[in-house]
């Protein structure tokens, strides 16, 4: 089973449908829409900060959501994925958005909808990422200003393969 824990009067609140690892870990201000998933040794922080994740969600193994001490909270949109081994820190995420593995989005940035973040790209504080982008690397750069519906498609449909990946641990 998860950990789920109050700190400072705030348990998280997890909606319909949403897998939790059994290591997982959920503290404090922190809201779950439905069909989220919370994969393995993945930490929520809402100690600091409120976290509020939207639907269809998917955080993936050994992800950490924190938000920034009484200044920025973290927000995800709807049908977002994060990969593996991603650092979310006080920034908002914007619906259809895929985080790939390693990546690191720091305090007070944006990230517009639609928009595809390659794997170990870091997004330093306060930038503002504009909407249908493709970026990667380190120091980021932008690819790619207005990917296609194909890369639309592929960022809806991640999002929904992990529901179906829930179900398989949910039925066994």
């Amino acid at each position: 089973m998860a950990i789920i824990k109050k700190i400072n009067n705030f348990l998280p609140k997890i909606g319909k449908n949403c897998f939790l690892a059994e290591n997982s870990v959920l503290l404090g201000d922190i809201t779950l829409q439905e069909n989220c998933t919370i994969w393995f040794n993945a930490v929520l922080r809402g100690d600091v900060n409120y976290i509020r994740i939207g639907h269809s969600v998917n955080i993936q193994d050994n992800v950490v959501v924190h938000g920034t001490y009484k200044k920025h909270p973290t927000i995800i949109g709807n049908n977002v994925s994060i990969g593996h081994g991603a650092i979310i820190h006080g920034c908002k995420i914007s619906d259809n958005v895929l985080v790939g593995m390693g990546s690191i989005i720091m305090d007070g940035s944006v990230i517009g909808g639609n928009t595809i973040i390659g794997a170990g790209t870091v997004i330093p504080k306060n930038k503002k990422i504009p909407s249908n982008s493709m970026l990667a690397g380190n120091p980021f750069r932008i690819l790619k200003e207005h990917i296609d519906s194909t890369e639309i498609k592929i960022i809806k449909q991640t999002a929904g393969n992990y529901i179906k990946y829930a179900k398989w641990y949910k039925s066994s």
